[in-house]
């Protein structure tokens, strides 16, 4: 194996345990790599499908503003191999989950989000913009993905016309909010518990130059948790205080600021709605078909707040719910029946 190669001779971790960390949406696989009681992190990234100049990129302006990520400490591009420093195994998921210090927990996470997008004004001028074309693109797999594939469903030109004009409404809306550095994928798998500047953050190689709500919607409107709407919106508006009070140039008031904020994790649903449909029928990962009632009730919830989004909301209500269940029914009896074919 390339990667124990790399470690064991290359690096010189002869003696060192090799045991799989995580793996996350995308190709990439992580092991941890142990002596004693010393560890590090291995990222393998296959060359063919990833790269590994962004999360170096990335990395090294985080640390700049002073944000706790991994250290990158060798690297093997030719391999797609990166050596990075070990932020621990306390994910902030099951923390939250567990109830424990969910207050304290999140205001740390928007901490270091304010951090992020008052520091890294001069990083986010050298990221990709999250412009229409991939607000669209990402938009565009709920109905290629949920609707077609999942649900079996895909929409005739009267329902393609409805979501063409949704999908031009949530651009327009997010493309009209200040833009700053967007981690894109801010949630509690990708924050740890850390004894000191905490959270530990990572997954961040694909940070864009987007809508300045776009973080707090993936940290407060995770796919993995839920809140209460009022526990949700009094984080929310702390945040915002937190981001004036730092210099941030913020004209939108409480009500402009939720709506935006509502708005932007309506078009985040919808594309992850298509994301983890297609995980398990392209990719064959079956693991996430249990958030996609939540990310749903988010989309649902979302949708029905604005007079804009109520011809999608009613869409949702005629012809995805009736849906729904069955569609999740079939695809996790699939799923157990390839485990066991596996096993």
């Amino acid at each position: 194996m390339v990667l124990t190669r790399w470690v064991r001779e290359d690096l010189g971790f002869a003696d060192g345990r090799i045991e799989p960390a995580s793996a996350d949406a995308s190709f990439r696989r992580y092991f941890r790599v142990s002596r004693g009681a010393d560890s590090c992190i291995v990222m393998d990234a296959p060359p063919d499908k990833e790269t590994l100049e962004p999360f170096v990129g990335v990395a090294r302006a985080l640390r700049g503003m002073g944000l706790n990520v991994p250290v990158v400490l060798a690297c093997d591009a030719r391999q797609g191999l990166l050596l990075l420093t070990d932020l621990g195994t306390r994910q902030y998921l099951d923390q939250l989950a567990g109830g424990r210090d969910v207050d304290r927990l999140y205001a740390d996470a928007l901490a270091a989000l304010v951090r992020m997008q008052t520091r890294g004004k001069d990083a986010a001028n050298g990221l990709p913009p999250y412009d229409r074309s991939l607000l669209h693109r990402e938009m565009e797999l709920m109905p290629e993905w949920f609707l077609g594939r999942h649900l079996e469903a895909p929409p005739d030109p009267g329902e393609r016309a409805m979501l063409d004009r949704l999908f031009d409404f949530l651009s327009r809306s997010a493309l009209s909010q200040p833009p700053t550095f967007v981690h894109r994928d801010y949630h509690s798998r990708n924050l740890l518990v850390t004894e000191e500047d905490n959270p530990g953050i990572l997954d961040f190689q694909d940070a864009v130059r987007g809508s300045v709500t776009y973080d707090a919607v993936s940290l407060l409107k995770d796919c993995y948790i839920s809140w209460p709407v009022a526990r949700v919106h009094g984080w929310l508006l702390a945040y915002r205080g937190a981001l004036i009070d730092a210099g941030f140039a913020l004209d939108a008031g409480e009500d402009e600021f939720i709506r935006w904020f509502d708005l932007m994790g309506l078009q985040r649903h919808i594309k992850v709605l298509g994301i983890f449909a297609r995980l398990f029928y392209r990719d064959g990962k079956p693991g996430y078909l249990k958030d996609l009632p939540r990310v749903l009730a988010y989309t649902r919830e979302a949708a029905a707040l604005y007079p804009e989004t109520a011809e999608f909301a009613a869409y949702l209500a005629a012809r995805v719910d009736g849906r729904f269940s069955a569609a999740q029914a079939r695809a996790m009896g699939g799923a157990h029946g390839q485990r066991a074919a596996d096993g």
